[in-house]
């Protein structure tokens, strides 16, 4: 390591905001280019970058240049970004199922979801924000795809996938708790 570098580094380390762009600047292109294949998501790609840098802006007191290089120390910690993320994405996949068996509108595909299920759903959805009730309501009865979502409401992708995320993690206790009390 040259010292131009070092001195990069024990100012990144420091708290110096220009390094960490200065290493931002060098070194996303990277982590973009990594999360865009392993994920293979533009939108989720730009998050994990942004959680990269962020991350290592957050323990950049960690960083130890004697242990390894900053580019190491970046694609570590976009892998564990990119793994959050793609549980993230399962959790949501089985969340958007299982609310879809609540929310499934033909007796013949659901004969074991009741009205008083529909009714319950209907009611819960009613409980989110103005913004996270017209995104759910565009997803599951409208069975629109994110980025249509995104392109309707004029919202960011990534805004649209937290509201989907967020509804539906507080939609399915909200449904565990009645159901367990039922």
């Amino acid at each position: 390591m040259d010292d131009d570098e070092r001195e990069l580094y024990d100012r990144f380390r420091a708290g110096d905001e220009r390094a960490l762009e200065q290493i931002y600047r060098r070194w996303s292109p990277i982590v973009f280019t990594l999360a865009l294949r392993l994920l293979g998501d533009r939108g989720d790609a730009e998050d994990v970058t942004q959680k990269t840098f962020v991350s290592a802006w957050t323990s950049r007191a960690s960083y130890d240049p004697e242990k390894g290089k900053i580019s190491t120390w970046l694609v570590t910690i976009t892998r564990r970004r990119i793994a959050d993320t793609l549980e993230a994405r399962r959790r949501v996949r089985e969340l958007q199922e299982q609310l879809q068996r609540f929310a499934a509108a033909d007796e013949a595909t659901a004969p074991d979801i009741d009205l008083g299920d529909r009714l319950l759903l209907a009611d819960e959805i009613d409980q989110l924000e103005p913004d996270a009730q017209r995104v759910v309501r565009l997803a599951f009865y409208d069975d629109l795809t994110h980025q249509q979502i995104a392109t309707r409401l004029d919202m960011p992708l990534g805004t649209v996938k937290s509201h989907i995320r967020r509804s539906l993690t507080r939609l399915r206790s909200r449904l565990e708790v009645r159901h367990v009390a039922s």
